[in-house]
């Protein structure tokens, strides 16, 4: 290995690990900062933590324990648990343990399986991708003078590439394997959270005089990074728990779904009734004898008022939920992760994503060059591309016809402006071999087949290539030199004198750059309208056109120039390099040596950038606002950055007032601006993770108030652990449901802390769709999930739990009334079962109407298809047709007892049908046959059931006259009554089915 490729980095491995509970038995419970020895592993001090990836719940002893604890934590799981506990007891026993037991038992075992199948398959995709940690690592790409570039977008969330250093010292190792064999070792700090900022040394013990190089942010490489460019060789310094990326990552946790809690509620409500009928019976007999036996009997003889039948529909209903969703082929490659929660997808209120890979597709795409009295869009790019081709602007205007005057003048400036663009840059071309061409003898005739290009910002990149596009092709860079190539294959040589590089505080890059045909010296700047304006020569075009530029979503810069003589360089060069070796204000004197420069430039153009969009974003993101929800951004970008996509994203409307909120430091600071945002009204704002530590540290309840007012919220330069942090305080402040959407290693915090969690598919990686609850390829996925199955999901849940509640209470109002024995309660269960659970085949709108009219989506949010209304309407329902079929049997039966048995329970199994047939607003052919084959299982049975009905009456025309009674005035009233309501009071999709 050349010594010019021998980079050391420090390279922090694994992608999640979530330690064992005896972890810290093991030595492994403390961060302890350590010291590493190169080629020698038996002087570790510590062991590396499993560097296994561990997207699991439970583990292989919690397992068990911990389902069942998430299971019984529950007053309805409890409740049962404690009913089938009491037939131990001899005088509590109402009939066969199985009939307790064995109910329970099936839904123990559907949770259990679904849990037990989530884990398997969470765990063979863990396994996929599992690493065994080494002492050092060595990677390679292409090569750029000794560094590389590092691509941290699923770390941190920025889109520009970091530049890596090596140690110094080891650069001038013959080899790579020379390493092992010095004597060397690395100190490193404890692990900790902070993805910026790292403390470390190297030491070579063996050299004369002994080495001591410090270490800093710039030579690490953390795990869920890319390498973009170079030769690595690294050593292991973090892996497993200890890891940047695993710190800033929580575990996952046991999401427990809105309605599951309304559910849990609402059958505290229906045992709070069992009570009181309970005290009600034994009142009647005026607490004779042992009352309080009585009150326990009663207690289980009418437990059937909480139906243990609605956990066991509600989680088959699930799975069928589930599998709806994978099975849609207009949203393929969707993966349910978390079958418990569908319902949620259908109460959305607050939608928080990210930007890059979910939002946009981190492809920059440059789109318009403006020169003030001309434009150039992508349609006319070919115009720039004949005034570079053009030999007109070397030649003197003197020389040229009058004819051509104002068309060499335009060739000229568009020229000039394509040539500053093609310099004013951090960009150096890489060849990379191609199995052909050898990689010396392509960069030697500049292959245009083996080129790429490297940065550390995306928009540069995009930059070159268009001024390659059109003509002029940067084909060579290293330390003090660039090479361009005209369209003629002429090479133009040019010597960097200075760089001024980008940085946040200054918004501008610059480059001293002398041609070296002409020796004339030339600076060279761009940056943000903003600092620009007040450098550049006074214009009257700058200002309006960037403005125009921003509102359609183009990230703006505008590019400029000034001739410098050689005194003039001397002059300065002279009190730059004077600035830089002072020892008090640095920073300061440079920066004001560099602004003696940045006077009067001439201004050359203002180039727009945009970064692509994923497929049907802004669609969609209409869909979800025109639905109710309130789009939240949360990036590790810059703030430009952030908010440019949230303008061409359509986040932020063209005609919305953006408020952006002013760096903080200090609680005053933080006062004034928020008193600075309560004054604006309707604005959607933008702020820095930095300024929202500040504002939430002091004034948390003050800035959740106003934030939650605003039509969309931009949080730029965010922590992962800020986004988790944001999500979480939604939770708390507004009592609404969340969502989060990402795609990378820094969303996962966010995803597993959201009410409902999505992870999108993107090119770095799975790390976010592996920990998310839904897993989509595309973000325009998002809209059909939760307007279509999120509403169907909610809506047909929630019916079928009311069903399944009416019916449970028609039985127990029958019981009440002293009619139908307790054995017959389980086979009504039986014979309507399936009718019951077709409703999860309803649906109140189409598929296509739910996303032409996200409106609907809205009526979901309040609530209503499962409330306190609902349910007490259909406690009313049941209480009165179970009176009807009592009090009807007893009325019409002739003589026999056994007739009303029949009577009774044929009209309950009717009126259980027929409701469900009056229900259904879409009919689906499984619900015609659930509703036929449960009538045939009926009368098929009646020949095993002739102990309790005489078979010979059931064929009788009595008896069919009296059920069909029964039957009818049980229903019909009700049909009746919501014909009335829906004519007069008609539902908000009405008119849309119609």
């Amino acid at each position: 290995t050349d010594r010019a490729q021998i980079l050391f980095f420090f390279l922090f491995l694994s992608l999640r690990f979530r330690c064992c509970p005896w972890s810290r038995c093991c030595g492994m419970g403390d961060f302890r900062p350590r010291t590493v020895w190169l080629g020698h592993p038996e002087k570790r001090e510590q062991r590396y933590p499993r560097n296994v990836i561990n997207n699991q719940k439970y583990n292989f002893f919690t397992f068990l324990p911990a389902v069942l604890f998430n299971q019984f934590k529950y007053f309805f799981n409890l409740y049962f648990l404690l009913l089938a506990c009491s037939q131990f007891v001899n005088e509590l026993r109402l009939g066969a343990l199985y009939t307790y037991w064995v109910p329970l038992g099936v839904v123990l075992l559907i949770t259990i399986t679904r849990e037990a199948v989530e884990e398997i398959r969470c765990y063979l995709r863990d396994k996929e991708n599992q690493r065994v940690p080494a002492d050092m690592i060595f990677l390679r790409t292409s090569e750029r003078n000794g560094s590389c570039f590092l691509r941290t977008d699923q770390l941190d969330g920025e889109t520009d590439w970091k530049l890596r250093l090596p140690v110094a010292c080891t650069q001038r190792l013959p080899t790579a394997a020379d390493l092992l064999q010095i004597r060397s070792y690395v100190y490193a700090e404890e692990p900790n959270i902070d993805i910026h900022n790292f403390i470390g040394t190297f030491t070579r013990e063996d050299g004369d005089p002994p080495v001591n190089e410090s270490l800093s942010i710039e030579n690490t490489l953390w795990a869920s990074t890319v390498v973009a460019s170079g030769t690595v060789v690294g050593v292991v310094i973090y892996t497993g728990k200890e890891l940047r990326s695993v710190m800033n990552t929580s575990n996952p946790r046991n999401k427990v779904g809105l309605f599951d809690l309304e559910v849990n509620c609402l059958t505290k409500i229906l045992f709070g009734a069992l009570v009181v009928v309970s005290l009600v019976m034994v009142a009647l007999q005026h607490f004779a004898g042992r009352w309080y036996l009585q009150i326990l009997r009663f207690l289980l003889l009418l437990s059937h008022i909480v139906p243990i039948s609605l956990r066991v529909n509600l989680d088959m209903g699930k799975m069928v939920f589930s599998w709806m969703i994978k099975k849609d082929s207009k949203i393929p490659g969707t993966v349910v992760r978390a079958s418990t929660i569908p319902e949620q997808l259908g109460r959305i209120s607050y939608l928080l994503t990210d930007k890059t890979g979910t939002l946009t597709q981190n492809e920059m795409v440059f789109r318009r060059l403006h020169l003030g009295t001309v434009a150039y869009g992508m349609d006319s790019m070919d115009e720039v591309q004949s005034h570079v081709f053009s030999p007109t602007h070397d030649l003197p205007t003197s020389r040229a016809p009058a004819a051509t005057k104002v068309r060499k003048t335009i060739s000229s400036r568009v020229h000039e402006a394509v040539k500053a663009i093609a310099l004013v840059h951090n960009v150096t071309p890489v060849y990379e071999a191609n199995g052909v061409t050898d990689q010396a003898e392509a960069e030697q005739h500049y292959e245009d087949t083996c080129r790429v290009y490297q940065a550390s910002s995306p928009d540069e990149v995009s930059l070159v290539q268009w001024t390659e596009s059109v003509g002029l092709t940067l084909v060579g860079r290293d330390q003090s030199s660039m090479q361009l190539r005209t369209p003629t294959g002429q090479i133009l040589n040019f010597t960097i004198l200075q760089i001024f590089p980008f940085t946040y505080e200054s918004k501008r890059m610059g480059i001293i750059v002398r041609d070296e045909s002409t020796g004339e010296i030339t600076f060279y700047m761009k940056g943000a309208d903003v600092v620009m304006a007040g450098i550049v020569q006074y214009n009257d075009w700058l200002e309006e056109e960037c403005g125009n530029m921003a509102r359609e979503g183009l990230r703006v810069l505008v590019v400029s120039k000034k001739s410098l003589t050689e005194e003039q360089y001397q002059d300065f060069e002279a009190r730059y390099v004077q600035a830089k070796l002072s020892v008090h204000d640095r920073s300061l004197k440079v920066a004001t040596v560099i602004e003696s420069l940045e006077m009067e430039m001439e201004l050359l153009c203002l180039t727009g950038v945009e970064d692509q969009l994923q497929a049907d974003v802004r669609p969609t993101l209409e869909i979800l606002r025109n639905a109710g929800m309130k789009v939240w951004m949360l990036t590790g970008d810059k703030l430009e950055t952030a908010t440019c996509t949230a303008k061409n994203a359509h986040l932020i409307t063209r005609n919305q007032d953006i408020h952006i909120f002013r760096p903080v430091t200090t609680r005053g600071e933080a006062h004034l601006e928020l008193n600075a945002f309560r004054r604006k009204h309707d604005c959607a704002l933008v702020i820095s993770g930095d300024s929202l530590e500040v504002c939430l540290k002091y004034y948390e309840y003050e800035f959740m108030e106003l934030a939650c007012q605003c039509p969309a919220v931009v949080c730029c330069r965010c922590a992962p652990t800020q986004k988790a942090q944001i999500v979480r305080l939604l939770q708390e402040r507004t009592g609404k449901l969340t969502c989060a959407v990402g795609d990378g290693g820094n969303d996962v915090s966010m995803i597993q802390e959201a009410d409902c969690g999505v992870g999108v598919e993107g090119k770095e990686g799975k790390q976010a769709s592996l920990a998310a609850d839904f897993s989509v390829t595309q973000f325009k996925h998002l809209g059909r999930l939760l307007m279509v199955h999120g509403r169907n999901s909610y809506k047909r849940s929630a019916a079928l739990s009311q069903f399944v509640i009416h019916r449970s209470l028609c039985i127990s109002t029958m019981q009440v009334e002293g009619c139908v024995v307790i054995c017959f309660t389980h086979y009504s269960t039986i014979y309507t079962m399936f009718p019951v659970f077709s409703l999860v085949l309803d649906k109140d709108v189409k598929s296509e109407v739910a996303m032409l009219y996200p409106e609907l989506y809205k009526d979901l949010l309040k609530g209503r298809p499962l409330s306190f209304k609902t349910f007490l309407i259909w406690v009313l329902i049941s209480i009165y047709q179970g009176s009807i079929i009592m009090y009807g049997a007893l009325l019409l039966f002739d003589s026999e007892f056994v007739h009303i048995v029949a009577i009774s329970f044929t009209s309950l199994i009717l009126t259980e049908l027929l409701m469900v047939a009056l229900t259904i607003q879409t009919w689906h052919w499984l619900i015609i046959v659930a509703e036929l084959l449960s009538l045939a299982c009926y009368i098929a049975s009646l020949v095993f059931l002739h102990e309790f009905i005489d078979v010979y009456f059931i064929t009788t025309v009595s008896f069919l006259w009296k059920v069909t009674v029964i039957t009818l005035v049980s229903c019909l009233p009700l049909y009746i009554l919501k014909y009335l309501r829906r004519r007069f009071s008609p539902p908000s999709y009405s008119k849309l089915t119609s």
